[in-house]
């Protein structure tokens, strides 16, 4: 029992020393566009355009910094600004599903060529779903906003701080996005990023190196079992990353951990939920189907791409959490462990101190 839990241990320190420079820096590109992206941007560009608002949405949500959980009341928001339907859960897909602190990971974890894949597969996706949500009648009827942009109590333990004006100056700006990036982002992610490195150290520690190619030989048997796995875990992009570097690393194919990573961000309670809710029963359906048809389609290709061009994802994933005892690697690791300390112990004071964690 004690060597099985210094071995969980160990695997969990490695992923952490690989991939806190990358969460760092993802986390710091995502404060940039906080501070620097006007607010209006997004709202202005996803009207009554029922294909090419899809396109932009789908694109405008690749880079975004906002969880799961997040992108709920900002996409019900813009749906009450005149967005259509199609364009909305294109947002409500692409933004959970990746972003610049998941592709930072991805780069760390898994490898280039995932980085890239990753955020084309979840563009294809939101776009395939926002053109056949559109296709539906009444898909460009406009509804008042049933939510403003501030998330519900129990989606964070902070308030949003207040948005940058577009005239302010260069470093309220860059405050204003840091502030946001390394307090309320990652409030929202850093638990679920614990979870992540600590379910990857358990896979580490308890799966054989062999265990897929030994028990799992059909690969559509891996790409269903990795969306069945995907559909009901409420989990962000950046913390599934360290799943799937785990799983890979056990012998999954590169196309059913991208199963996973695309599944397992966009399908949660909560967004059926809101989309039942206001985008109807059949859209629902649509918007479920496009996420499985899509994910198992663009899994089976990224096996075919890898096949095709000689790509070994192991070398990349393996080396990454060889190759990570330099200095720099630790003092990441040591400051993203203290940010979110910081944070959560904050959070406890203000608890305690009975103050209400909602604006």
């Amino acid at each position: 029992m004690y060597q099985l839990l210094l071995d969980i241990a160990r695997n969990c320190w490695e992923i952490l020393l690989a991939s806190a420079p990358w969460v760092l820096l993802g986390f710091a590109i995502a404060g940039l566009l906080k501070g620097f992206l006007p607010p209006t941007l997004i709202a202005r560009q996803l009207g009554r355009r029922r294909f090419a608002s899809v396109f932009k949405a789908a694109l405008f949500g690749i880079p975004l910094p906002l969880c799961s959980c997040g992108v709920i009341p900002a996409a019900i928001s813009l749906r009450g600004q005149g967005a259509n339907k199609g364009s909305t859960a294109a947002f409500l897909i692409s933004v959970p599903e990746t972003g610049v602190d998941s592709m930072a990971i991805t780069w760390a974890l898994l490898d280039p060529v995932m980085t890239v894949i990753r955020p084309v597969a979840a563009f294809v996706t939101a776009t395939v779903a926002g053109f056949m949500i559109n296709l539906l009648p009444g898909s460009e009827d406009n509804v008042a906003a049933p939510l403003t942009a501030q998330k519900p109590c129990n989606c964070k333990q902070t308030c949003d701080p207040p948005p940058a004006p577009e005239t302010a100056s260069f470093s309220r700006k860059l405050a204003t996005g840091m502030r946001f990036a390394f307090g309320e982002l990652l409030d929202d992610i850093g638990k679920w990023l614990v979870l992540g490195i600590l379910i990857a150290g358990l896979f580490g520690a308890l799966l054989p190196g062999d265990f897929f190619e030994t028990n799992l030989n059909s690969e559509l048997g891996g790409l269903l079992i990795m969306l069945l796995a995907g559909v009901p875990l409420y989990i962000c992009a950046t913390a599934s990353t360290p799943i799937a570097a785990a799983l890979v690393l056990k012998g999954l194919s590169p196309g059913a951990a991208l199963v996973f990573l695309l599944a397992g961000p966009a399908t949660n309670l909560a967004t059926i939920t809101i989309v039942y809710r206001y985008f109807g029963r059949m859209a629902t359906v649509i918007y479920l189907s496009a996420i499985a048809g899509c994910s198992l389609l663009l899994g089976w290709l990224t096996n075919r791409w890898y096949l095709a061009t000689g790509s070994d994802i192991l070398n990349w994933s393996t080396g990454a959490q060889i190759n990570n005892h330099a200095t720099w690697p630790v003092v990441a690791a040591a400051l993203l462990i203290a940010l979110l300390l910081r944070n959560w112990l904050s959070a406890l004071k203000s608890r305690k101190a009975g103050q209400s964690t909602c604006c």
